[in-house]
């Protein structure tokens, strides 16, 4: 998977220190309340779908754009589940990142699930009591898209 080429840009400015980004990622449902799910081709892994807007990019066409480039599914964002800082990552190669995740709840609305780029190894409809392996963030945003009414937020501590 390529680094955009605006993060190659400020990479060059600022090395591998920590580089904060915007990030969606989307909880796509069918008809049949299955989620849609890729593996990751960086570490194999079962993952949401999800990236990095493009500069001037509103967060809901970023994930309608990233959901079809990398499973070929179209589809509509619903509401907003949660805003929330991810931890930072290492990439091999040193760079460190934090995401800003903004992750939809979103209905699939066309399309046919497949691999659609080279960011995923697999990618397939799955029910939400057949789940594979996740990360407990990943499970926690599927919960989240399941519960009726606003979601919550961690951290916020009292005002």
């Amino acid at each position: 998977m390529a680094t955009p080429d605006f993060i190659s840009a400020l990479r060059t400015h600022i090395g591998n220190r920590l580089l904060p980004l915007p990030g969606v990622s989307a909880i796509v449902l069918d008809d049949d309340g299955r989620v849609l799910l890729g593996r990751r081709a960086d570490n194999g892994r079962w993952a949401i779908i999800g990236g990095i807007p493009e500069p001037g990019e509103q967060p809901a066409a970023a994930v309608v754009r990233e959901v079809f480039e990398e499973t070929a599914v179209r589809c509509v964002p619903e509401r907003v589940l949660v805003v929330q800082a991810l931890e930072p990552v290492v990439y091999p190669n040193g760079d460190v990142c934090q995401f800003m995740d903004i992750c939809f709840l979103a209905r699939a609305v066309g399309g046919e699930a497949r691999v659609n780029d080279d960011e995923s190894l697999e990618v397939g409809w799955f029910e939400p009591d057949a789940l594979p392996d996740l990360e407990d963030f990943a499970l926690s945003r599927i919960k989240q898209a399941a519960a009726e009414g606003p979601t919550w937020f961690e951290g916020i501590g009292e005002l």
